[in-house]
């Protein structure tokens, strides 16, 4: 665990819906093991429990007033003074954040993954590395029907709606203009291995230069 904040280094790793986000966490998660923790944006959604399944089915999720900006903002501040939290947790079957929490505590790395995390000028301030993820729009649409169908029970017609109406208009609005911000963007995702490199060979000498 990181005894101050001088020790913790927090990346954020950006980029469109399946664009390969998950790929480039997951390999420095592999690397680095429990020197790692990651926030993911998504658990950030803004609750609704006053609203219908219907009515939550039909809220714009790709828009950035859909976040809880404010929580993980103080949730990532948290962490990086060495403090545990209690993130909340969104369950994609209900449109909805349960009534869960999970406990994430501090570590040397911190991951901030999410499409949106380079729009709000309070979280990405917070981010020593900032990482785009970029990927060809019938590549990360392809990826998208394939998790959302199988990993949360959607419909293929529902996917592909939301997609035409809410995730492609969104992307070109907040997404895409977001990649200015980035310290370094990665073409092809988890398939560029020299990019992969480069990040874990500077966490790498991060966590060295503090050992």
């Amino acid at each position: 665990m990181a005894e101050n904040i001088n020790d913790i280094i927090v990346i954020g790793i950006a980029g469109g819906t399946g664009s390969g986000k998950t790929t480039i966490t997951r390999t420095i998660m592999e690397h680095f093991g429990n020197d790692v923790t990651v926030l993911y944006h998504d658990n950030y959604y803004k609750s609704h429990h006053e609203l219908s399944m219907e009515e939550r089915s039909h809220l714009n999720y790709d828009h950035p007033d859909a976040f809880d900006t404010d929580l993980i903002v103080r949730d990532l501040d948290a962490l990086r003074k060495g403090e545990s939290i209690e993130c909340p947790v969104y369950d994609y079957t209900i449109h909805d954040r349960s009534n869960q929490t999970l406990t994430i505590r501090p570590a040397k790395v911190i991951i901030v993954e999410g499409i949106l995390i380079f729009h709000e000028k309070r979280l990405r301030e917070l981010m020593d590395i900032r990482l785009f993820v970029d990927a060809d729009a019938d590549v990360r649409i392809l990826r998208r029907i394939q998790r959302d169908v199988k990993e949360r029970g959607r419909s293929l017609d529902s996917v592909i709606n939301q997609y035409l109406t809410t995730v492609k208009p969104m992307h070109e609005a907040f997404v895409e203009p977001s990649k200015r911000y980035a310290d370094i963007i990665i073409p092809e995702g988890g398939q560029n291995r020299v990019a992969l490199d480069m990040v874990v060979n500077r966490v790498q000498a991060h966590l060295l230069s503090y050992n």
